[in-house]
């Protein structure tokens, strides 16, 4: 017997229905990016072309520093997890090494953690750093440079510091900034950056 033009055909006993069940229309399947996770990108997304956040710290040695200090020159602030540990350690180092190259580009350096002032002082003691340690003991500073996240190692999940770097700009703006650092080479990498600003 014909079809009728209007007819639909009818699906088989072995056809797949390509529609998804009820409810899940516009739902990912990812899992919910944690709150301190998303907070601390969207505060590194915010600083691009922005005004640096103001911060004053206790360093090592004793004293504070400043946003202020820097005022008119390039800064470039490093944040790093832990003093004393081999990453930290080699970046801390790289930065030394090439802080004469850095300030003929018209650049001062700081590196900052959470660890106490007396960690930073031991930290630079013992590998000769000639670069200021910041110690953001509170963890203002490193929120407010979106340096502070939820982080996960061998399946547990902590809080602690994304290793990151931000460049200022003698304008006091936001110019450039790398999370997720990898060490080898990226002293070499921000320092082509701060000479090109």
């Amino acid at each position: 017997m014909p079809k009728k033009m209007n007819e639909k055909p009818r699906k088989t006993a072995t056809a797949k229905s390509t529609r998804k069940p009820a409810g899940s229309v516009g739902k990912s399947t990812k899992p919910a990016k944690p709150a301190v996770a998303t907070a601390a990108k969207a505060a590194a997304d915010r600083l691009g072309g922005a005004t640096a956040p103001a911060f004053s710290l206790v360093r090592d040695g004793g004293g504070s520093v400043s946003l202020a200090d820097f005022a008119g020159r390039k800064l470039v602030i490093f944040f790093y997890p832990k003093a004393n540990t081999p990453g930290c350690t080699r970046e801390a180092i790289d930065f030394t090494r090439l802080a004469p190259q850095f300030a003929k580009a018209g650049t001062a350096l700081l590196g900052v953690s959470a660890d106490s002032p007396k960690a930073q002082e031991s930290f630079r003691d013992a590998h000769a750093l000639g670069v200021p340690l910041g110690a953001d003991e509170s963890r203002a500073m490193l929120k407010a440079y979106g340096a502070w996240c939820l982080k996960s190692n061998y399946g547990k999940t902590y809080e602690g510091i994304i290793r990151s770097t931000v460049l200022i700009g003698a304008d006091g703006r936001v110019a450039r900034v790398w999370r997720n650092v990898k060490v080898e080479g990226h002293a070499a990498t921000v320092l082509e950056a701060a000479r090109a600003l």
